[in-house]
């Protein structure tokens, strides 16, 4: 089987669809028809069958167990959801070893064929989500990121997970915007919103576990004096931040975030998307670790400029690393005395996938 996860309205039911050979085979759990012929087991006998929000069906695991064990070889299962299935486990026998998981990402600069800065611009502000950037229209993306964070609540969260205060949880949605590509402190939140550490802490990995947000780890390795415990984070709708500054490094955050599951997903590979900060304020908006160990560094300006005294720290420290400092305005390209490549984000984006 495989288990396509992603945030609501990546794409995740087009792109099932669109690989249906019998429409008869897709079944949605929110469709109350649907939902009756899973419970009645009355699958369609279809080549492909596609199983859309079953994992809230409490029992989905099972039931997908089930099925797949009666004809392995036969069996053609897709599975798609607006979460983390690799999360909602809900008890019962083991799924390990029966499907593959792969995420869906918002649309990007390679895959939209990107690459140059005028191009880029409007990426950044449409956002990645299909219906906003195919619409072309700022007030209407505004309109759809809005109404979004909405269904998020009424919706997927209700359905999903057991929280009592949602005007509080939906106070803290507001909130991190406001705190992008800065160290997220949950006792600063908790503060904010009268409520305990253990709440908020929880809260977030919700919106994780909703593809709303994903939150970064620092880098540290014996030779540099790292901070290690400070998390980033950033939203997969990088439009709901406001300042270009955080908006640009939001929309590379997933971008690299995109690559690094690309390589988890589809090669087995062991990469991991981090941060760099020391304790003497020296930052590095990204490292991408593979093994263990850094092999790319990224820092994100708005416009051009001579290397970050971060950027020159970290590239001293492992010179085999690729170092680069993109800009979604410059359009310089040029490699420093340091070997750090400045280049514009769109050349460099467009690598990716």
């Amino acid at each position: 089987m495989v288990f396509v996860g992603g945030p609501r309205q990546v794409g995740k039911t087009t792109l099932a669809k669109d690989i249906l050979v019998d429409e008869a085979g897709y079944l949605n759990w929110d469709i109350a028809e649907h939902r009756e012929k899973i419970l009645r087991r009355e699958l369609p006998p279809a080549p492909l069958l596609v199983f859309d929000e079953i994992h809230k069906y409490r029992s989905w695991r099972n039931y997908l167990k089930g099925i797949y064990d009666r004809s392995p070889s036969q069996a053609q299962i897709l599975v798609t959801g607006s979460a983390r299935l690799d999360y909602y486990r809900h008890g019962g026998d083991s799924l390990q070893g029966r499907y593959h998981y792969l995420r869906l990402f918002p649309l990007s600069c390679a895959e939209m064929g990107i690459i140059a800065s005028t191009d880029l611009e409007e990426l950044l502000q449409l956002g990645g989500f299909p219906e906003p950037f195919f619409g072309s229209s700022q007030v209407e993306a505004r309109r759809w990121s809005r109404e979004y964070r909405k269904r998020l609540i009424e919706e997927d969260l209700q359905s999903l997970e057991k929280v009592q205060d949602f005007g509080n949880l939906e106070l803290l949605m507001l909130r991190l915007p406001e705190l992008v590509g800065s160290p997220l402190s949950i006792n600063a939140l908790r503060e904010d919103l009268q409520v305990g550490h253990q709440t908020v802490a929880n809260w977030l990995r919700i919106l994780e576990r909703l593809y709303a947000i994903f939150r970064l780890s620092p880098f540290g390795a014996p030779k540099i004096r790292a901070v290690k415990k400070e998390q980033k984070h950033y939203h997969y709708d990088w439009t709901l931040i406001k300042e270009p500054g955080p908006r640009f490094e939001n929309m590379v955050a997933v971008h690299l975030l995109k690559w690094v599951c690309f390589q988890e997903d589809t090669r087995g590979m062991n990469v991991e998307l981090r941060y760099f900060r020391d304790i003497d304020g020296r930052e590095v908006d990204f490292v991408i670790v593979e093994e263990g160990e850094p092999t790319i560094l990224v820092e994100c300006k708005i416009s051009g400029g001579p290397p970050g005294k971060g950027l020159k720290y970290l590239k001293a420290r492992f010179p085999q690393c690729r170092a680069l400092q993109i800009s979604a305005l410059g359009n310089k390209d040029f490699v420093s005395p340091e070997g750090i490549r400045v280049l514009p984000a769109a050349a460099f984006l467009g690598e990716l996938v």
